[in-house]
């Protein structure tokens, strides 16, 4: 297939994956330059912009609508970290891009369908910053393109290398919808709620991420001690992604989020900062907005403010950075390489993201 080892690539990918290397005086985002940086002294840019062009070859469909949903969707694909952890971990063992480019594939392919399929669920109009599929489409659109990631994410599992892929993959997308129909419905006591919490986040993104690494491994013939380390590896920074994803919500702004900052608590969606404040002895309004179903804007934004003057923001902060330190020892097991200072810069990036 020629998608393998092409260096020369399209506008349509250069411009979906947003990822390249500054060129001349081009400027990009500096979070967007940082990752690009990474990606680019790891030597995987080229190979990511292999795996984008087999996701946009694979949107394509004999339904014209499916083909500009599914464009839509891939367009919108942000910073490829699955592909990205997918491509790293194989190159920690025997690597060849025509191994892992599927599984690399499959990670994007899983994550564009549970992304189109929870904003239906959640209604969001918008996700990094773009129009969701069923805003502006419709919710039948939403459902059927969702469906349609899901199998074209089944096709690339069935042409990886190892069937071990199938099964990281199938127990992931498994717990992923487990975990949509498991939300944090207590605030306290602080036990209950970050068990509920730890759960969720394990199952809405840590599990991915540790699928992916996983899946590299595999790709590149890794021992059974080497896909180990790197899914403890993946799992513990997925969580810290998603901790850090939660904190944004508190403290970041429309513009870099590409939604309202308290879009959780609009939700009444229990996060990791809230239930540390509400810990830390919270006044009864932070209690009472969780059962609002649409509380006012002055309401939302004097929870934000209740919830970083409590320390619920810097608590959870402090969580990611130990997750993040503890992902990093499990991959003490590889030696020194440009693939593995990759996957230590990427665990700093997850820390010091602002979008």
């Amino acid at each position: 297939m020629a998608v393998y080892r092409t260096h020369t690539t399209g506008p349509e990918a250069e411009h979906a994956l947003g990822l390249l290397v500054p060129h001349g005086t081009q400027q990009l985002p500096s979070q967007t330059a940082g990752v690009a940086g990474i990606f680019h002294m790891a030597g995987i840019t080229d190979d990511l912009l292999a795996v984008e062009q087999l996701l946009l070859e694979r949107s394509r469909s004999r339904s014209a609508l499916i083909s500009a949903a599914s464009a839509h969707t891939v367009r919108s694909g942000g910073k490829r970290l699955r592909a990205a952890l997918a491509l790293l971990a194989a190159r920690l063992g025997n690597y060849r891009l025509e191994w892992v480019i599927h599984p690399a594939a499959s990670a994007e392919l899983i994550h564009a369908a549970s992304l189109v399929h929870d904003d239906l669920v959640d209604q969001a109009a918008r996700r990094r910053g773009r129009v969701t599929v069923h805003t502006r489409w419709d919710n039948d659109v939403a459902l059927m393109v969702g469906d349609y990631f899901f199998a074209l994410a089944a096709g690339e599992m069935a042409l990886s290398p190892d069937p071990r892929i199938i099964t990281f993959y199938a127990q992931a997308v498994q717990t992923i919808v487990e975990g949509e129909l498991s939300p944090v419905t207590h605030i306290t006591p602080l036990e209950t709620a970050l068990a509920q919490y730890y759960y969720k986040t394990g199952a809405k993104t840590a599990v991915l991420f540790e699928a992916a690494c996983k899946a590299g491994m595999v790709a590149g013939q890794g021992s059974e001690a080497e896909i180990t380390a790197l899914g403890r590896y993946g799992h513990d920074l997925g969580t810290a992604f998603q901790i850090v994803d939660d904190v944004l919500d508190f403290v970041g702004d429309e513009h870099t989020l590409g939604k309202p900052a308290g879009n959780d608590l609009r939700q009444g969606t229990i996060t990791l900062p809230l239930i540390y404040a509400v810990a830390a002895g919270s006044s009864p309004e932070l209690h009472a907005i969780i059962e609002q179903s649409q509380p006012d804007e002055t309401t939302v934004r004097q929870a934000i403010e209740e919830v970083i003057a409590l320390g619920g923001v810097n608590r959870a902060m402090e969580e990611a950075r130990r997750l993040i330190v503890r992902a990093i020892d499990h991959l003490a097991i590889f030696p020194p390489s440009a693939a593995h200072r990759a996957l230590i810069d990427l665990a700093h990036f997850v820390i010091e993201r602002d979008i």
